[in-house]
């Protein structure tokens, strides 16, 4: 049967006093490095008080002034900056199915009836949802009236995670350098744009793009790779008939 030792009894012999003895030593010493830690950590808390307190309150501060930048200044720049957009909006919509385009997409770029214009929301608006918004459709305004740099600099400035506009925007850049001659640059968008799509309505769009732009550029494989991906992973879209199409020519390219 295993025996345990009794803390706090009498020490029966000269070793057990002994023994006695260092074990309340080695507590002792704990202890006294940690009052010494302790005392050490007070000291250098009441010398640096007067910093430890400076550091906290400006983090309150600016805990507190961002939050009273977003309610009080951030909030009503963004409602503002959407109120202000709602007719460029309207003259670009009705440009979709305006038998005079151009007026109504320059009226939506510059603005009319004394309302701004996606170019004004831009520039007073800038950092704001409303404000990057503008950049999508001044650039994609821009592409129906034929100012591709245009286009490519408003769409460039454009960002978002959005599924749909973020792919759209990246292709419609391409789309521009297509018209610009310049192919090389255009591949790049396109491909931007694939890898910014998973769904059945853009990725095809922009892998057949892509594919049709790489064999113009005489780089067949790579067309090859996106002419593939569509007939592989995209057999049910629109695109992938003409997909498979340039495949059997791309593969006779390279033979």
């Amino acid at each position: 049967m295993a025996t345990y030792k009794k803390r706090g009894g009498r020490p029966k012999n000269k070793a057990e006093r002994k023994s006695q003895i260092e074990e309340n030593s080695t507590t002792a010493e704990v202890f006294n490095t940690l009052d010494e830690g302790a005392s050490r950590t007070e000291a250098w808390v009441e010398k640096n008080q007067k910093y430890i307190l400076i550091f906290v309150g400006a983090v309150a501060i600016c805990v507190l002034g961002y939050l009273g930048y977003q309610q009080f200044i951030q909030e009503p720049k963004e409602s503002e900056a959407m109120n202000e957009m709602f007719q460029a909006q309207q003259y670009f919509e009705q440009a979709l199915t305006s038998t005079t385009k151009d007026s109504l997409y320059n009226l939506s770029l510059n603005g009319g009836e004394g309302k701004y214009g996606f170019l004004d929301i831009i520039d007073n608006y800038g950092g704001t949802k409303a404000g990057n918004l503008a950049n999508y459709y001044a650039g994609m305004a821009y592409m129906n009236i034929g100012e591709y740099q245009n286009a490519i600099d408003r769409l460039d400035d454009f960002k978002s995670k959005d599924a749909m506009l973020g792919p759209l925007a990246k292709g419609a850049i391409g789309d521009a350098f297509v018209q610009l001659g310049q192919e090389g640059d255009a591949l790049a968008y396109y491909e931007k744009a694939v890898s910014l799509s998973d769904n059945e309505v853009s990725a095809p769009r922009f892998l057949l793009k892509a594919g049709i732009t790489a064999m113009n550029l005489g780089k067949t494989e790579e067309a090859l790779k996106h002419f593939k991906k569509i007939t592989d992973d995209y057999s049910g879209s629109p695109e992938a008939d003409k997909a498979q199409l340039y495949v059997g020519q791309t593969e006779a390219m390279n033979k």
